[in-house]
C-alpha cells in the first residue's frame, strides 16, 4: 500500500559538493520509487510462479524459503534484497511482483466459481512507455507481462475444488527500436540498424519456447506509417523462425469505428492453434488432467490498449471452454449469456488493463469501452482523449526522471562513490529548459493577443498592425525554435542508455 526509504548512512555528512548534488538527485528518485504502483506480495505462496510451473516443482523445492522458489524474472525488488540474501536472513526476504491482481466471484447456474487475474511484469527491461521500447541485445523486451487467468470452482454440481489456468504473454516487438520524445504528439519511430538484430529476435523466442512450449504470435500493429515499417521489419525477422507461427492483424483497420466484432477475424486465424495449446487443469484428487502446451504472445506498439482488448477476448474463449469441460456450461453456453457474471469478468480485465497501463504509461488504458461494452461510447472517447493528453504530458516532461528512478532501484544503475556518477556523466538539467521555453511562448502569445486586440480597437492604425505582425512572427519563431529543440527540452533519463 505504501513504501518508505530511510537513510541510515552517517557518511552522507562528509560528501563533496558534487556528491551532495548527486545524493540530492538520487533521493529525489527514491521519492519517485515510493509512489510505485501495482506491487504485490504473499507471505506463504510464491506468486512469481504460475500454477502449472509451481505444481511441477519437486516437493523439496517447495519447502525452501519463498525467495528461493521465486522466478527472478518477476522479482521487482531483487536488487534491494541482495544484501539480505547475502546475510541469509530468510525471514526478512519477501519477493515483490509488479503487475496486477484482480479477483471476482461468478455465480454461474448456482455453481460458484472464482476468477483471478495475476499479471507479472518482467524486470529485465523495466521502464516507462517512451524510454523503454523494443528489446535489448539479450532479447529481453519492454513491457513484457505474463498474465495468468486462474479459475477455481466448487458448488452444488461439483463436490470438490478444481483449478484451471490459462496463460498469455505480451511484450514489445523484439527488435532494436526507439521512439524518442521531442514534443511531437507521435514522435518518429526509429528502427536501429544493428548486425545483431536477427540474433536478438532468436534469443527472445528461444527463451520463450524453453519456458512455455509452442509460441503463437499475434501482431496487432498498423500496416501504414511508422507502425507499418516496424511491422514489416518484424514480419521479415519472423519468417526466419520456422517453428514460430506469426499472425499479422491490423487491429485499427479491422476493428476501428466500433467494429469490435471483427476481432473474430483474428480468432478465426488462430483458433486451431490456440485451442490446441490448451490450459492447465487439476482434478479432484489433485492430479493433472491437462497441461498448457504453448502460449499466445500478443503485441501492439505499447502492448497496452489493443493488446488488452485482444487478450480479454481470448481469455473469454478459454473460460467458456473450461466451464464446458466441467459441465457447468453446455456446449452452446458461453459467459456472455449470463449478464451479471459477464460484467464481473469484463471489469476484471478493464481493471487489470488500467493497472498495467498506469505502471508503464502513467495513465489509464485506452479502449476500455471495447472490453466493457464491445463498442466505443462518447463518455469513453472523452476519457480516452484525457488519458491521451495526460500521456503526452507525462512522456515529454516527467518520464525521464521516472525512468532514472526505475533504473536506480532495479540495480541497472550502479552507484559507486569511487568514480563520477552516471547522473554527472550522462546528463544535464534538461528540465531547467521547460519553464524558460514555456515562459517565452506564453509571453509571446499574450503580447500578440494584446496587440491584436488593440488593432480591433484602433481600427486601421498602421503602427499597431505592424506591431501585431512582428509579435506574431516572433511568437511563431519561438515556437519553431522550441519545436526544433524538442529533444533537449523534454525530460530524459540521465543514468542509463536506452538499449
Amino acid at each position: 500500500m505504501s513504501m518508505k526509504f530511510l537513510s541510515c548512512n552517517e557518511a552522507s555528512k562528509f560528501l563533496t559538493n558534487q556528491e551532495k548534488r548527486d545524493e540530492s538527485y538520487f533521493m529525489t528518485l527514491l521519492k519517485v520509487v515510493e509512489s510505485t504502483m501495482g506491487l504485490y506480495y504473499s507471505y506463504d505462496t510464491d506468486i512469481t510462479l504460475n500454477l502449472q510451473r509451481r505444481f511441477k516443482l519437486a516437493d523439496g523445492w517447495m519447502s525452501k524459503p519463498i525467495w528461493k522458489q521465486a522466478d527472478p524474472r518477476f522479482v521487482w525488488n531483487r536488487n534491494i534484497l541482495e544484501e539480505l540474501i547475502e546475510k541469509k536472513v530468510d525471514g526478512f526476504i519477501i519477493p515483490l511482483i509488479q503487475g496486477s491482481f484482480q479477483t471476482g466471484l461468478l455465480k454461474l447456474k448456482n455453481s460458484p466459481a472464482t476468477v483471478t487475474l495475476i499479471s507479472r511484469r518482467c524486470t529485465r527491461r523495466l521502464g516507462t512507455r517512451m524510454w523503454r521500447r523494443g528489446a535489448n541485445l539479450e532479447g529481453d523486451t519492454a513491457n513484457f507481462i505474463e498474465t495468468e487467468q486462474l479459475l477455481e470452482f466448487e458448488g452444488a454440481r461439483i463436490s470438490f475444488l478444481q483449478k484451471s489456468t490459462c496463460l498469455q504473454i505480451r511484450g514489445s516487438i523484439p527488435l532494436l527500436w526507439e521512439q524518442i520524445v521531442d514534443l511531437s504528439y507521435k514522435p518518429r519511430l526509429n528502427i536501429i540498424d544493428h548486425d545483431q538484430t536477427s540474433k536478438v529476435v532468436e534469443r527472445h523466442f528461444n527463451d520463450l519456447c524453453q519456458r512455455y512450449g509452442d509460441i503463437l504470435v499475434a501482431d496487432l500493429t498498423d500496416k501504414n506509417g511508422d507502425e507499418g515499417r516496424l511491422s514489416m521489419a518484424y514480419a521479415a525477422e519472423m519468417e526466419k523462425l520456422q517453428k514460430i507461427r506469426y499472425v499479422s492483424f491490423d487491429f485499427h483497420h479491422s476493428c476501428g469505428n466500433s467494429n469490435f466484432d471483427n476481432i473474430e477475424l483474428l480468432y478465426d486465424q488462430v483458433a486451431e492453434d490456440f485451442e490446441k495449446q490448451g490450459y492447465f487443469f487439476i482434478g479432484k484428487e489433485g492430479e493433472v488432467l491437462s497441461e498448457q502446451k504453448g502460449i499466445m504472445r500478443t503485441n501492439c506498439v505499447d502492448c497496452l490498449d489493443r493488446t488488452n482488448v485482444t487478450q480479454s477476448f481470448l481469455a473469454r474463449k478459454c473460460l467458456n471452454s473450461q466451464l464446458q469441460r466441467v459441465g457447468i456450461f453446455s456446449s452452446t453456453d458461453c459467459i456472455s449469456m449470463f449478464s451479471e457474471d459477464f460484467e464481473i469478468f469484463k471489469n476484471l480485465w478493464v481493471d487489470q488493463g488500467d493497472e498495467i497501463s498506469l505502471e508503464y504509461s502513467g495513465t489509464h488504458a485506452l479502449k476500455r469501452d471495447l472490453v466493457r461494452y464491445g463498442k466505443q461510447t462518447m463518455a469513453g472517447m472523452i476519457k480516452d482523449g484525457i488519458s491521451a493528453l495526460s500521456r503526452y504530458y507525462l512522456n515529454n516532461f516527467q518520464d525521464g526522471i521516472r525512468q532514472d528512478a526505475i533504473d536506480l532501484i532495479s540495480g541497472r544503475c550502479d552507484v559507486n562513490t569511487s568514480r563520477p556518477s552516471s547522473a554527472q556523466l550522462n546528463g544535464f538539467e534538461t528540465f531547467s529548459y521547460i519553464p524558460v521555453a514555456s515562459a517565452l511562448l506564453i509571453g509571446g502569445l499574450t503580447v500578440t493577443s494584446i496587440t491584436l486586440n488593440q488593432v480591433g480597437v484602433a481600427g486601421r492604425n498602421a503602427q499597431t498592425i505592424v506591431s501585431s505582425v512582428i509579435c506574431a512572427g516572433v511568437t511563431a519563431g519561438l515556437m519553431a525554435v522550441v519545436k526544433s529543440n524538442g529533444r533537449q527540452i523534454c525530460s530524459k533519463p540521465r543514468l542509463c542508455r536506452l538499449i
